[in-house]
């Protein structure tokens, strides 16, 4: 389960819950500012600060969160003690973690806004107040800047406006002393991209390991075929989109453009050539092929024109060779090929 889902599971039965963010590291550690986690009233959580050494210390801490409905954060030396919590980090670093209440109380906010943003696919950026000097800046307080405007979580407009002209750089994560009409206050921005969306040409047997990957990773998934019984009959993962329309009608039924990924993999040569030709056309930054090397090639050279546009985007046989048989080991081959390419993105 990923977050978002993790996340509406949660809010939608009116459970409590505390959203862990990671606001400063140094020196060695599992996760660096603006990594995120939420942990329920029960315990449960989603994400992971450490590598499970934290986790345990942070549920207490989220409890006391709740019960006061205030935020407050903790720092963790981890190389103050190899034997830290017993279980030996072996890390050198510190991290530094603002814990906030997401309750019915306050409409699960900020982060109904950040998960209506990551659902709509939508890039979106949240500055949170780290710490104060003044009692009229809350810790915790959020600003939510979206396209169209931005959404305050207890702060004000002059506290957002502050932090919208000191914060020029949108794309990077950053913590800073900002001074505002109310007082001093340490905010840390952070940009939320939207996961990245895979498209899946073909709903054989072998899209299942695929898209349950993805979604492992809160990738979103749409599968498209125009056989029928396909789609009708396949066990895919809880979030992904399944879509049955005629091949040659690919680009007219999906905005082909708003995806990051796609892997051509219906097992039929002409659908095959049909799915290239219309993906030539598109922005997709990552079109993968199932099949060897001839095949791939024969497909290249009946595509004419398309073919070219396609060049420096192709990968077939898609994925990085694992070793293993098997729709598994394939598509985490394929998997870890995307994978590959969207850390390598700038």
């Amino acid at each position: 389960m990923n977050l978002l889902e993790f996340f509406r599971s949660r809010s939608s039965g009116g459970k409590p819950m505390v959203l862990a963010t990671v606001y400063e590291t140094v020196g060695s550690t599992y996760t660096k500012a603006g990594g995120q986690m939420l942990i329920d009233s029960d315990g449960n959580f989603c994400g992971m600060l450490s590598g499970g050494c934290l986790e345990g210390d942070l549920v207490e801490r989220a409890r006391r969160v709740i019960d006061s409905g205030s935020a407050e954060t903790v720092s963790y030396e981890l190389g103050a003690d190899d034997e830290l919590w017993g279980l030996g980090v072996g890390c050198d670093g510190t991290m530094r973690i603002l814990l906030q209440p997401v309750t019915r109380q306050n409409d699960y906010q900020p982060f109904t806004g950040i998960a209506e943003l990551i659902g709509e696919g939508t890039m979106a950026h949240v500055a949170i107040v780290i710490s104060s000097d003044t009692p009229s800046i809350n810790v915790g307080a959020s600003i939510l800047f979206r396209e169209d405007g931005r959404a305050c979580f207890g702060a004000d407009d002059a506290l957002a406006s502050a932090v919208e002209h000191q914060f020029s750089d949108r794309l990077a994560v950053s913590s800073r002393e900002l001074a505002t009409p109310h007082g001093n206050c340490v905010v840390l921005f952070t940009p939320i991209p939207p996961p990245p969306a895979l498209l899946v040409l073909g709903a054989g047997l072998d899209a299942e390991p695929v898209t349950r990957f993805a979604r492992e990773l809160g990738w979103r998934c749409t599968v498209y075929d125009h056989r029928p019984a396909y789609v009708e009959s396949r066990a895919l993962p809880v979030g992904v989109t399944a879509r049955c329309a005629p091949v040659d009608e690919l680009a007219s039924n999906v905005a082909l453009d708003e995806f990051d990924l796609a892997i051509v993999m219906s097992h039929h040569l002409v659908s095959d050539r049909n799915y290239l030709r219309q993906l030539a056309g598109s922005t997709i930054g990552y079109i993968g092929l199932l099949g060897p090397v001839g095949r791939r090639d024969r497909l290249m050279s009946e595509l004419d024109g398309a073919a070219e546009a396609l060049d420096g985007r192709l990968h077939g046989p898609a994925g990085i060779d694992l070793g293993g048989r098997g729709p598994a080991p394939i598509a985490l081959s394929i998997i870890a090929e995307m994978q590959r390419f969207l850390s390598q993105r700038v």
